[in-house]
């Protein structure tokens, strides 16, 4: 059987720099979908999940690595992440300080599972359909986190989306700190960034497209999506990226 650990990319800075442009995206894509085209929440949760299982039940049945499957699937959890996030902190009224301890509390079970049933949560470790199940549905409620946490310290907390970024931004500085300096566990700490280039995706996306009023640019959602769609297949036509299993 074909490892499922090759169909994961190698962990790299061009990794990161997708990721946040990915999760960028899907705030931009999802807000387009609920907000601009008028279809609310639900029904934009609805239609994202639907592609989001579609492209979880095609990279898991890959046989190989498949850097624009993978980024798929990634852009696919961010963009329900956004909607289903929105939908639970705005139309459930439970708010963002509420979304973002209720979702904590469903990754940290996602963890706690994932390491109970299969005894790692190390991506290395990622080498069956089953723990690639577990991967997938841990990465959608982290992208779905990250749109509350983003939400709740941009307007909550007071930061705006420059402030935010910052935040975000200084918090991801201290990890890759860690990474070099320190012998901190690197499953924690892919972890750990993993969950906070979802808010400062989501922060980035906001500060491109809501209103000069609030603090963003005001761009146009889809010209938004369009044009960091572009930049991120770019990347993967400029640089080649190699499945984890070749890394080591």
């Amino acid at each position: 059987m074909q490892s499922a650990v090759a169909k994961v990319p190698a962990v790299t800075f061009v990794f990161w720099l997708i990721k946040i442009a990915a999760t960028t995206l899907g705030e931009t894509g999802g807000d387009a979908v609920s907000m601009s085209l008028d279809l609310g929440y639900l029904v934009g949760t609805g239609i994202f999940a639907v592609i989001f299982i579609a492209a979880v039940a095609a990279q898991i049945k890959a046989r190989a690595f498949n850097p624009a499957l993978y980024w798929l699937t990634i852009i696919a959890t961010t963009t329900v992440g956004t909607t289903l996030a929105d939908f639970a902190d705005r139309s459930l009224g439970i708010g963002y300080a509420g979304g973002s301890s209720l979702l904590l509390a469903l990754l940290l079970a996602s963890f706690a599972v994932w390491y109970k049933v299969m005894g790692s949560v190390s991506i290395d470790t990622v080498s069956s359909p089953k723990a690639e199940a577990f991967y997938w549905v841990t990465i959608m409620f982290s992208q779905t986190l990250g749109t509350a946490l983003g939400d709740w310290m941009a307007d909550d907390a007071g930061f705006g989306y420059v402030g935010s970024i910052g935040v975000f931004g200084g918090a991801l500085a201290v990890l890759a700190v860690l990474f070099v300096w320190t012998k901190v566990s690197r499953t924690a700490l892919f972890w750990a960034a993993f969950v906070l280039t979802r808010p400062l995706g989501a922060v980035v996306g906001d500060f491109f497209d809501k209103p000069a009023e609030k603090g963003g640019l005001e761009l146009d959602r889809f010209v938004a999506s369009g044009i960091l769609l572009a930049f991120i297949v770019v990347l993967l036509l400029v640089f080649r990226q190699k499945p984890a299993s070749e890394a080591h």
